[in-house]
């Protein structure tokens, strides 16, 4: 949370800057001389709307920044905006007044998949590292009124995928690699030179002569454009693991700060979550019924906090909120948004332990304090819920309370009571008739003469100093006096 908070002061401290995007960064530097230079663009996770506005915004950089190539580095597993926006990313990009490159690295584990692989169908080059996999494309949408297509490889693209060496094959690639491809930016900078796109043949490569007279080849200068602070903070939280961890931590933190009775630090923190939660489910796709079980979970939980007492509103809320959490997200094609394990058990295990461990004890510590003002109801009556044999459940004006009472006295199941007393959210209670005190009481009526001296001289002295036969007049004689 302490993080989350230094971030959220950090972006806005950047925003006041005007550090928005990616200009902010090294990719306006001057060029310096020799070969323009060539800007790269790395683009990981889902496309939500920042990654295609980061991405129209970059291409519109690059046309005024003295850049001959813009190289788009992927790694995705499809695209949370809808289909227009994608194609409206794909005009653009067909339109850029610079060549429009499409890498997809830089690990083996990199992919292109969803509707984002489709850019391979309208960029001026395209390339993959050795292990990656581009595929499961979907629909083909149309740029300029034309459908795209991959041609004899669309159907294996639309639901499959292919690795780099099927898609060189297929001729889904448009720079002739050798079967190491393309394993790093600077290999796809070198492999783009003498490539010609928007009228303009790229130069990235130069010819000089080493020391040992053998001429080598140089790249052009790379430089290397990311997300602005904010934008980068915003597409991190649209993320499935933390728009669920923040949304529930928010929930969470917010029915902590319900049962504190005031406004502090924790509600600051959970509203802020909150939002930010939000604001990342709104931008992922999620079944609606799954966050509804989400948010009926914690307000079960929090039927049971406000008595301290684990129990059924407890079972069913930890019944509804593991399967909401499992089943949240829908999957896009060739990729399951389902939650991490990882992910899973923090969450689960975290709700457990606020709503059966620390929100009891916080209730019951906060509650335990005078200020809360629940005196009035000693005194009043109620019914025994179930057995109270010491410990059990009371029902006093209409509220349900954890109960006990002294062990000589039970209190059955239906059975009238007493409060004596408050105990956190415990109940000291007694039978109606019948109780403790009772018992004491009859056992006086009983007692001899002598212990009933005694037992008035321990509960008041001065009447015990004036009662027949006290200390002060023990074996005087009528008319002892007169002597």
């Amino acid at each position: 949370m302490r993080r989350l908070a230094i971030a959220l002061l950090f972006g806005s401290m950047l925003s006041l800057a005007g550090w928005h995007h990616a200009g902010a960064q090294s990719g306006d530097a001057t060029p310096t001389a020799g070969p323009a230079p060539v800007d790269v663009l790395q683009v990981s996770g889902l496309f939500d709307e920042i990654v295609v506005d980061t991405i129209e915004e970059t291409i519109a950089r690059t046309e005024t920044n003295g850049s001959q190539a813009l190289i788009l580095q992927l790694n995705t597993k499809g695209a949370v905006v809808s289909d227009a926006r994608m194609a409206e990313l794909f005009e653009r990009v067909a339109n850029a007044k610079v060549a429009v490159a499409v890498w997809v690295g830089p690990s083996r584990s990199a992919r292109a998949y969803g509707t984002p692989a489709q850019l391979f169908a309208v960029a001026d080059a395209t390339a993959m590292v050795p292990g990656s996999r581009l595929g499961h494309t979907g629909r083909m949408l149309s740029v300029g009124g034309k459908p795209l297509s991959f041609g004899a490889a669309a159907d294996t693209l639309a639901s499959g995928s292919m690795s780099f060496k099927d898609a060189r094959t297929a001729g889904i690639l448009k720079l002739n690699t050798t079967d190491e491809g393309v394993p790093t930016v600077r290999s796809m900078v070198g492999a783009m030179d003498g490539l010609t796109a928007k009228g303009k043949t790229l130069a990235t490569l130069t010819q000089e002569v080493g020391k040992d007279g053998a001429a080598q080849s140089n790249s052009t200068l790379v430089r290397f454009l990311q997300m602005g602070q904010i934008d980068e903070l915003m597409h991190t939280v649209a993320s499935p693991a933390m728009a669920y961890l923040l949304f529930v931590i928010g929930l969470c933190l917010l029915v902590f700060e319900f049962f504190t009775a005031g406004v502090g630090i924790a509600g600051v923190i959970g509203a802020v979550c909150t939002v930010l939660g939000c604001y990342g489910l709104a931008a992922l796709p999620v079944r609606g019924w799954a966050l509804g079980l989400l948010i009926a979970a914690i307000l079960a939980f929090a039927v049971d906090t406000q008595v301290g007492i684990p129990r059924f509103w407890t079972a069913m809320g930890l019944i509804m909120f593991v399967p909401a959490s499992w089943f949240l997200f829908r999957s896009l094609p060739g990729t399951s948004l389902r939650l991490p394990w990882l992910t899973l058990i923090v969450g689960v295990v975290g709700v457990m332990f606020t709503f059966i461990v620390g929100m009891p004890s916080m209730v019951r510590t906060r509650f335990a304090t005078p200020t809360i003002g629940r005196e009035w109801m000693i005194g009043h009556l109620g019914t025994a819920v179930v057995a109270i044999d010491p410990n059990g459940v009371a029902e006093v004006s209409g509220a349900t309370w954890r109960a006990r009472t002294n062990r000589a006295t039970p209190i059955p199941a239906g059975a009238t009571l007493r409060v004596v007393g408050i105990d956190g959210v415990t109940l000291d209670v007694e039978p109606q008739e019948g109780a403790a005190r009772d018992y004491r009481e009859r056992r006086a009526k009983h007692a001899t003469p002598d212990s009933d001296s005694a037992d008035l001289a321990a509960a008041d002295p001065a009447a015990a100093s004036e009662a027949p036969g006290a200390s002060g007049e023990v074996g005087a004689q009528p008319g002892s006096a007169d002597s």
